[in-house]
């Protein structure tokens, strides 16, 4: 059977951080391959400014060709709406039953888990693996504070590992571009060059 990390969000834009987060997570859980799952609409992002879901994936795609062990699901691009993990792992489920799913997350992720819609069910549907968020310590994860019951709490802090840390947000990365700042070294240099020829998260910007 196959092993599969599923590594979803916004990428608004992707970053070396996320794809260090990702090759971590490969090498450490054994994943055969990690497939990201960029968002139409994020479920805790629905307010906030956002770009075409189009040049997103344009950016993921870039960022990955070279890697085979990376691929892009565009299904919740394609779906339209509001994102909900459920769902998606329900669609690839049915689509790929020959495979195990892994949803990877990161570290300040796992106590808001139990407001994720349908956890009951998702955590039936993948395995979670959790890698730990730059200047985060593992050993202050709880069982009592992840607020689900047994077995989840315990399965989810046996599969959390420490990965290589890149302290680094889309977030910030607006901002520098917003600003006129440099983005060199913060994502790859064929995401950078898409920023600066499709003039995106410049001020005012949506």
């Amino acid at each position: 059977m196959k092993s599969i990390g599923l590594f979803g969000g916004s990428f608004n834009p992707v970053h070396h951080g996320h794809l260090m987060a990702a090759q971590s997570a490969l090498e450490t859980f054994d994943l055969g391959q990690v497939w990201f799952v960029p968002s139409r609409v994020a479920p805790h992002k629905t307010q906030s400014p956002r770009s075409d879901p189009g040049h997103r994936l344009a950016m993921l795609r870039l960022a990955t060709e070279h890697n085979l062990d990376f691929e892009v699901c565009d299904d919740e691009i394609r779906r339209g709406g509001v994102s909900y993990t459920v769902d998606t792992v329900e669609r690839l489920r049915n689509r790929h039953p020959d495979t195990r799913f892994f949803f990877i997350v990161g570290s300040d992720t796992l106590a808001d888990l139990h407001e994720w819609r349908h956890i009951d069910r998702l955590l039936t549907l993948c395995d979670f693996v959790t890698i730990a968020r730059p200047g985060f310590d593992l050993s202050t994860l709880d069982a009592n504070a992840l607020n689900l019951p047994p077995p989840w709490p315990e399965k989810l802090l046996a599969r959390a590992a420490a990965g290589v840390r890149m302290d680094i947000s889309s977030s910030d990365i607006r901002h520098r571009v917003a600003e006129g700042m440099s983005i060199r070294y913060m994502v790859p240099p064929e995401v950078e060059m898409y920023i600066a020829e499709h003039v995106l998260y410049q001020r005012g910007d949506a």
